[in-house]
């Protein structure tokens, strides 16, 4: 028969053996502490823990060492594998844990920082040494090769891959979190926490952070990380134990990455155990965080907490480790974002205006202004699938001049929704300047400005009419185009185009085309070219003709050529034939047999598409 006091038996042992190692039993804090070495390490030792499960106190967490990994976080670079004991049982070993130091006699030995596969029974966690994540600050100040960012972007400098290899790379890669469904010991997922994002958002934008292993959740955040300036009492904050997050954003929404402290030397915090994005040395705003609840789960444990107030910056992102330091503040990009409702009548019937902060990262700021932009879009009551959107912005950059923005998106057949059109539009604005391979733009601030405007807005260019076909040279010829709208009557305009006085004699063209049929060659030149600065390629961008403008162009039958962000309409074959042959090698140059002189443009209030020539022979 078995006795009724087994269980307290049991109970009782894991007390006695939890109490015998008092020492492991007090709160740690900051300031020095004694190592204990990963050769010290036997199986079997008794060891204590440090985390949050709920508010911001940590608590202790009983681990019972099992072993090493030799190699396991790479080469000479072993893990320590425990099996945790107290609550953990219930949890199992959740995201947010990592980085939850580990101590020996009251020495600390690591972080918690890695689990063992999915739906295992066990709290097994793997431990990063704590001799690994003090090397951190040793390293060379140059970004991992392997950093972590949204998608796979080609620089322009770089080398093609052979087919076969390229090949296994995105088979490998569509496998998501291989590891995950096997018996891997895998870094323990970073929750990324949304807060103020719709579902919608997360669905459409969450698959990009889960592949960099974010664990994407919804949650909140403080009004204290509207600034980017440390709080008051960051001295006192971020002790071994407690919750912290890396900001990614900051204000009327936020995106934040939980982990746990590991050490704090009074100036300098290590935690995670292993790498956020793994960008190296980054400049990301550090805050305090508060854990709400841990939920447990045998497949996808979480903690869901609030970043609360920020206290510091991020200096470092390496493979064992983050290192923030207390006090120091970290620049953001401030975005003024302003969204207007419309009537039938063109009349405003609301506005919203959104302020938030973006983390400034050539590879991940493009990406969140994409992100934040869709979200401030998607979230609104307003929304509905059959409105068009109009975007005017500016962006400011230190010491030049800066982007002055202008589109509309409206919806298609397609499926994609045109606040993603939007969203995508936008970020291919931000990647093409922090992916300049010359230098690195330095914004100041993002304004922008979103109309919501009743029904689906497109008008494609049907046919045009002139009076007249044979003209003379100077004259001003009456023209009428004819656009088809989406399902409405048929658009009629009439404009007057003045000729130059010294044109040619013979068979001319004049173009009314949308802004695409204007900008592809130059920007087409724009992306050939690796050596355009900052400057050059801001006024590229603004070259671009808005797509909700029809354009009068008149055909020049002499060849355009297009360098950088130079546009050299019309020239004269013995001018080509000097460029071409003092071109350096390495400077593309394309032309194109016509040139387009543009005349003017009209305003629409719907997205044009299309083109149409009307041939005119000059007396």
């Amino acid at each position: 028969m078995k006795s009724r006091f087994a269980p307290l038996a049991a109970v009782l042992a894991l007390s006695m053996s939890f109490l015998a190692s008092g020492s492991d039993m007090v709160r740690p804090r900051a300031g020095k502490v004694e190592i204990f070495h990963v050769a010290d390490i036997k199986p079997g030792m008794k060891a204590t823990a440090w985390t949050v499960f709920a508010g911001g106190e940590p608590e202790p967490v009983p681990i019972e060492i099992v072993g090493l990994m030799k190699n396991a976080w790479g080469p000479k670079q072993d893990i320590i594998v425990g099996k945790m004991g107290g609550k953990a049982i219930r949890t199992n070993v959740a995201g947010g844990m990592s980085g939850s130091p580990v101590y020996i006699d009251g020495k600390l030995v690591g972080a918690v920082a890695l689990r063992l596969s999915t739906f295992s029974p066990d709290s097994i966690c793997g431990i990063t040494p704590i001799e690994l994540m003090l090397e951190i600050n040793d390293f060379d100040k140059s970004s991992p090769a392997d950093a972590k960012a949204p998608g796979k972007a080609q620089t322009r400098a770089s080398v093609e891959a052979p087919g076969w290899l390229l090949g296994q790379a995105v088979s490998a890669g569509g496998a998501a979190r291989f590891a995950a469904a096997n018996q891997f010991m895998i870094p323990i997922d970073t929750p990324l926490t949304f807060s103020g994002f719709t579902d919608r958002t997360l669905s459409e934008f969450g698959p990009m952070f889960q592949q960099a292993g974010l664990a994407v959740v919804q949650g909140g955040a403080s009004g204290s990380l509207n600034s980017p300036k440390p709080a008051a009492g960051w001295r006192e904050s971020l002790q071994p134990g407690e919750a912290v997050a890396g900001v990614l954003v900051s204000g009327d929404m936020s995106v934040t990455g939980l982990g746990t402290v590991t050490y704090n030397d009074g100036k300098r915090v290590l935690a995670f155990g292993h790498s956020f994005f793994n960008l190296g040395p980054v400049d990301m705003p550090m805050s305090k965080a508060e854990i709400l609840m841990t939920l447990a789960s045998q497949y996808q444990p979480n903690k869901f907490g609030n970043a609360t107030e920020i206290v510091g910056a991020l200096k470092q992102d390496r493979h064992s480790g983050i290192m923030g330091e207390l006090g120091a503040a970290s620049g953001m990009i401030p975005v003024d974002l302003k969204v207007r409702t419309y009537s039938d009548g063109d009349k405003v019937l609301k506005e919203k205006n959104l302020h938030f902060n973006v983390f400034v990262n050539q590879k991940w700021t493009p990406y969140l202004m994409m992100v934040t932009l869709f979200n401030s879009l998607e979230g609104l009551n307003d929304f509905a699938d059959e409105s068009t959107y109009r975007l005017s912005g500016k962006v400011e950059l230190d010491g030049m001049p800066g982007l002055s923005l202008s589109t509309m998106a409206a919806p298609s057949e397609m499926p994609t929704p045109a606040p993603m059109l939007l969203a995508n539009w936008w970020g291919d604005k931000f990647n093409r300047l922090f992916l300049n391979s010359v230098e690195t733009p330095k914004l100041k601030r993002v304004n922008a400005t979103v109309d919501l405007l009743p029904a689906r807005r497109i008008a494609t260019i049907e046919n045009a009419w002139i009076p007249n076909a044979e003209v003379d040279a100077g004259a001003t010829v009456a023209v009428k185009v004819f656009l088809r709208p989406y399902r409405g009557e048929r658009i009629e305009r009439q404009f007057d185009v003045k000729l130059p006085a010294g044109l040619s004699k013979g068979d001319h063209r004049i173009l009314l085309s949308d802004a695409d049929t204007l900008n592809r060659m130059q920007s087409v030149a724009g992306l050939m070219s690796r050596y355009m600065d900052i400057p050059q390629t801001v006024s590229l961008i603004n070259q671009e003709r808005a797509n909700n403008r029809l354009y009068v162009s008149l055909i020049d039958p002499r060849p355009t050529v297009y360098s950088d962000d130079k546009t050299l309409p019309s020239l004269p074959p013995s001018v080509l034939n000097v460029m071409q042959t003092g071109r350096a090698a390495s400077r593309h140059m394309m032309s194109s047999p016509e040139s387009a002189v543009e005349q003017m443009s009209l305003p629409f209030e719907q997205v044009i598409s299309g083109s149409y020539s009307l041939r005119i022979t000059v007396k």
